[in-house]
């Protein structure tokens, strides 16, 4: 990564979020103002026209910051050597599709891609997953691809991190950026725990600033566990735009970074940390530094998010389970 440009990848690129989130990329918001990138584009064979014409409207663009631009649908010449490569392609939910059916599609998406990284990719290459379900997809990717670091592979749950601060900050009547330190435990689903026992607004902590166990143990949970569900029924299309916003902060906070005495929510692949299945792929609460997180040790544990703790956790083995079986 370091010297020249940065070999960014970003698969699944004539879609939705990729219309968003590569203008983020290539105007310095991920990775700086100053640093040059090399820009692969991957996507699948139907969707080269439409990924051709996304090419013509990035040169268009003429961003200063991207040196080369390649494209096409051959996972191992627009994967090799890649320093980061963010995985939007996925085999997105149909109407009356079961989790099981959606599963074993990605599963097979997943594990060719994890086959061609494991041949072209490098030991530094830094892999986020946003393709849903984004954990379980995570999973697969690097079972699939042994000879890149499992320290390397992580989904997004910023996303989730994101929309809890916004509705701890609304509920506080402050800005978002007053709010520190809340974490989501778990699945990108339903089923996530969005904790702010450790979270604080304006350096208090967020419990005794609001004083509402009841909204917090009740509609704060529910809201942002469902907010996806609900921004689709308002705009019949899904959250691009806030998860291109997401996806860019999660790699930005993996190069450069957290704040001292921040943390941020990112799933990777436990150590076993607070219970939680060795492998499973599961958000937790993360410092980052030299490009590498570290899961935030000695946090108490109340019996309430113990047992949501628990619920993501079984929710995420059976996931895995299915994918693998």
């Amino acid at each position: 990564m370091e010297g020249g440009a940065v070999k960014v990848v970003v698969t699944g690129a004539a879609g939705q979020i990729g219309y968003s989130i590569l203008p983020m990329i290539c105007s310095g918001h991920m990775l700086g103002a100053n640093t040059h990138i090399d820009l692969g584009l991957l996507d699948i064979p139907q969707c080269e026209e439409a990924l051709r014409g996304v090419v013509m409207e990035l040169q268009d663009c003429s961003y200063p910051l991207i040196t080369q631009i390649r494209h096409g649908s051959d996972p191992r010449e627009i994967l090799r050597d890649a320093d980061i490569i963010i995985f939007l392609g996925g085999f997105p939910r149909k109407a009356g599709m079961e989790r099981k059916e959606l599963l074993q599609r990605n599963c097979n998406i997943f594990k060719e891609q994890g086959a061609a990284l494991n041949e072209v990719g490098k030991q530094t290459t830094l892999c986020l997953v946003v393709a849903n379900p984004a954990n379980t997809n995570c999973l697969i990717l690097s079972h699939f691809a042994p000879n890149i670091p499992r320290k390397n592979f992580s989904a997004m749950t910023r996303l989730d991190h994101n929309r809890s601060m916004h509705q701890i900050a609304a509920r506080a009547g402050v800005h978002s950026s007053a709010v520190k330190n809340v974490i989501i435990w778990g699945n990108h689903s339903s089923t996530q725990y969005p904790d702010v026992n450790h979270g604080t607004v304006n350096g208090h902590p967020i419990k005794q600033t609001l004083n509402d166990d009841a909204w917090l143990h009740g509609e704060f949970i529910t809201t942002v566990q469902r907010r996806g569900a609900a921004i689709i029924e308002a705009r019949k299309l899904s959250s691009a735009m806030s998860a291109a916003k997401a996806a860019v902060d999660h790699v930005r906070t993996w190069v450069q970074g957290t704040p001292e005495g921040e943390h941020v929510s990112m799933a990777v692949l436990s150590d076993g940390s607070y219970g939680i299945d060795e492998g499973l792929c599961y958000s937790y609460p993360v410092t980052c530094a030299n490009k590498e997180w570290h899961v935030v040790q000695g946090l108490h544990i109340d019996e309430f998010s113990r047992e949501k703790m628990e619920l993501t956790k079984r929710e995420l083995i059976e996931e895995r389970d299915e994918a693998l079986s």
